[in-house]
């Protein structure tokens, strides 16, 4: 069995609880009201705004040997970089006060994913900084089109607010094709187990945030 198809296997509890959030069958529906959705793209900026840091702090800790990882950190970072300006705009749309967003705090559970990212990164395993990749390019894979539609035609909101869902949606596909062929290139048995834990802990504090909003 791959690496990929074994992350799949033992995420699977975790990554239920996350879809299982009463906010994205709610979302699917189309029963979502303006101010959840400036709700969730607050949290979003909360931690969008740190990957490409979580990136380079990824690829600033991995050694030589690691340099295939570092090529595609590379890669990530330049197709991420300025993503959180593009959830400010959307907010903007919806009628939301984007610079009181850029100056305020996340949630408790978005507070603690980005920090167990860089604890990874800095005392543990920073290969575990994939397991934030598979939580967050397969959830919008997953979600993030079917939403963009439903809050389009449930909310009656421009394409110009909903820019953050729907380019992840389509760009997070080829991403995920990328990420599971550099994870089936992972054959350290340390790097698989940081790997996977990490993602099920993000499976689980994004699916905590996601609760919050109901």
């Amino acid at each position: 069995m791959s690496f990929y198809q074994t992350l799949q296997n033992d995420t699977a509890s975790a990554r239920e609880y996350l879809l299982s959030a009463p906010i994205i069958a709610a979302c699917q529906r189309g029963e979502i009201d303006q101010q959840t959705y400036i709700a969730f793209l607050t949290e979003a900026f909360y931690h969008v705004r740190h990957t490409v840091p979580l990136l380079m702090a990824t690829g600033g800790r991995l050694g030589q040997e690691y340099e295939w990882v570092r090529g595609a950190l590379a890669e990530y970072i330049e197709e991420e970089y300025g993503h959180q300006e593009w959830i400010l705009n959307d907010i903007r749309f919806c009628g939301g006060d984007a610079e009181a967003v850029r100056h305020g705090t996340p949630s408790l559970p978005i507070e603690l994913m980005v920090a167990f990212l860089y604890d990874q990164i800095q005392r543990g395993n920073p290969m575990g900084f994939f397991g934030m990749v598979q939580v967050l390019e397969g959830t919008s894979v997953a979600i993030a089109l079917t939403v963009a539609d439903q809050l389009k035609s449930g909310l009656g909101l421009p394409p110009q607010a909903m820019s953050y869902l729907s380019s992840h949606g389509a760009l997070d596909q080829e991403h995920l094709k990328f990420f599971a062929s550099l994870m089936d290139k992972v054959t350290s048995p340390a790097d698989q187990a940081a790997i996977v834990h990490s993602a099920n802990v993000v499976y689980r504090l994004y699916g905590d945030m996601l609760r919050t909003l109901a």
